[in-house]
């Protein structure tokens, strides 16, 4: 199954047989003081920045997110994704949970872009779904509803279907739709990352969806993180994740040795090409 995005100039294809697709997360505020300042003080040049660093790096889309409190993000993010659509030649991923920020970035946004991101619950699928299928847009779907994130992996994939279902009723194609199994820490829950692989598994044989994840939640609170991420993120691609929210300039070249490592990548091209970008 192939989900394609694209910018006016780069068409991007999400799909099982080509490369796990980078999502390049830098463009969000959470954690990241620097970013919201810059926000906050309407500093576009540090957010471009921020977006030719990661296209230099290897991504592949960029992850645009103006959450921070106390701003008008309707406002703001359209600002933004016209500062980032200018600066590099990528598809963006629209990240926000607010309607009218969507709605404001979808307006101005170039391309068939990725939202980032709807959910089970009714009000997000009544939302977020009719406007995704108007902007033409393809759609994360994360597995948690009402009740918040299931601990195991049948009502994950529940979930997921349940998603996939209430987007083709209103004419989103399944291509569309990619779905995030999402992942806690295993400083909280042990069997965290289990049960993210495992719904990985079932996602995978019972819709055939491509699959986003971002890693670096499950080694939240523990030492060594890096490392933790890398592996955690080797299992998932095995598992059948196609798409990775990641830091591109630090984990890029792990996901590139482990698309070699499975014969997905000849001869081992893409991943001499990443370490050949680090070292310039």
């Amino acid at each position: 199954m192939k989900t394609v995005v694209n910018s006016e100039t780069t068409e991007v294809v999400i799909s099982r047989e080509g490369p796990i697709t980078l999502i390049g997360e830098r463009i969000n505020p959470t954690g990241r003081k620097a970013l919201a300042a810059a926000l906050l003080e309407g500093d576009l040049d540090y957010v471009r920045r921020q977006a030719i660093t990661q296209a230099a790096a290897g991504a592949d889309i960029l992850d645009v997110n103006v959450g921070v409190p106390g701003m008008d993000e309707a406002a703001v993010m359209p600002e933004v994704v016209k500062a980032v659509a200018a600066a590099v030649e990528l598809p963006l991923c629209i990240d926000t949970a607010n309607p009218e920020s969507l709605a404001a970035a979808l307006a101005v946004a170039p391309g068939k872009v990725l939202v980032n991101s709807v959910n089970g619950e009714e009000e997000s699928l009544d939302t977020v779904l009719p406007m995704v299928k108007a902007s033409g847009a393809a759609v994360i779907g994360l597995t948690m509803d009402e009740d918040g994130i299931p601990a195991d992996a049948e009502t994950r994939a529940a979930i997921a279907e349940r998603i996939v279902e209430r987007a083709l009723a209103i004419g989103i194609p399944i291509e569309d739709v990619v779905i995030d199994p999402l992942v806690l820490t295993i400083g909280a829950d042990p069997t965290a990352g289990r049960v993210t692989l495992d719904t990985i598994e079932l996602i995978s044989e019972r819709l055939g969806t491509n699959i986003s994840l971002g890693a670096s939640n499950v080694s939240f609170g523990m030492p060594e993180r890096h490392t933790l991420n890398q592996a955690f993120l080797a299992l998932a691609i095995r598992a059948g994740a196609t798409c990775v929210m990641t830091h591109v300039a630090r984990l890029g070249l792990s996901i590139r040795a482990t698309e070699a490592l499975l014969g997905r990548d000849p001869f081992a091209g893409r991943y001499i090409k990443m370490f050949r970008r680090q070292q310039d």
